[in-house]
């Protein structure tokens, strides 16, 4: 196998991170809904922990967007 083609390979499974930080995304605003739903009077206090859960969700699927990124063009 070529050192690019292992490179690119490297780079998607990478990129499987990303994938889960949707997930978990989606996850958390899903329950945060179900909760705001079932008890309206405490949605407003919790919008910032879901907030705050959602940023790092997503900085995971930054981290393993950078790493992608550093494989393919870096190394």
């Amino acid at each position: 196998m070529d050192a690019e083609a292992a490179k690119l390979i490297g780079a998607g499974i990478a990129c499987i991170g990303m994938a889960g930080a949707g997930i978990g995304v989606g996850t958390i605003f899903g329950n945060y809904l179900t909760g705001a739903l079932r008890n309206p009077s405490a949605a407003a206090s919790q919008f910032t922990n879901a907030l705050v859960g959602a940023a790092l969700a997503e900085g995971l699927g930054i981290f393993s967007l950078v790493v992608a990124f550093l494989l393919m063009f870096v190394v």
